[in-house]
């Protein structure tokens, strides 16, 4: 049987994606054998807020990046981060909604920023829209962040900052944690390991066959 490389190409990705599920079985079986208790939604305040502040001064000034820009920041730097490392950047919990993913903590996160004086919240009104935007009004503290933490973070942002709320939701359609996902339920980070060589951030073995 005389195989094209299409052939061989796909044949390939089957055996990586069974080679990396069998590992992962394998990690989570060692976990639970060590009691180790990664759990998503058990968000770290202080670095959350760091994090969102970050990221609202490297691009929040911008006139294109709104609120709805910032929800897929902050989802692609946690997706990409857990696919790079497999341990959570935020651990925040993600919903599908129309738009795209949105994340459970971010009024709250939002609200202690401003009472802290650290971002100001603008309301501006367009034809019939209004958008939401948030100015950093002092530099951020990054402390609590290390360097892989900012790499990607860095990387994110640079690669989604100049999108339109309508671009990047359509962006975020393409993810396949987004599309396996059921209309208002907990988007899965274990998804992030089915993405197509389009959306995938993380360099997988070769030999897999």
């Amino acid at each position: 049987m005389d195989w094209s490389d299409k052939h061989w190409t796909t044949l390939r990705k089957v055996f990586k994606i069974r080679k990396f599920i069998y590992f992962k079985t394998v990690q989570k079986n060692i976990l639970r054998l060590f009691s180790v208790n990664i759990k998503m939604g058990a968000i770290n305040k202080a670095k959350y807020k760091q994090i969102l502040h970050y990221i609202l001064d490297k691009c929040g000034s911008q006139f294109n990046v709104g609120k709805t820009v910032i929800w897929k920041i902050l989802y692609f730097s946690d997706f990409d981060f857990y696919e790079e490392k497999e341990i959570p950047l935020l651990g925040e919990r993600y919903f599908k909604l129309t738009h795209g993913p949105a994340p459970s903590h971010f009024d709250e996160i939002i609200k202690e920023l401003k009472e802290d004086k650290l971002i100001r919240e603008l309301h501006i009104k367009s034809g019939k829209y209004t958008w939401i935007k948030f100015l950093s009004l002092h530099s951020p503290q990054i402390n609590l962040l290390n360097s892989e933490e900012l790499r990607i973070l860095n990387r994110t942002i640079q690669k989604l900052c100049t999108m339109s709320a309508q671009q990047i939701s359509s962006y975020s359609h393409q993810d396949m944690p987004w599309k396996a996902t059921e209309d208002k339920k907990e988007i899965d980070y274990e998804l992030v390991f089915y993405r197509d060589d389009t959306m995938s951030v993380r360099e997988y073995p070769n030999d897999a066959v």
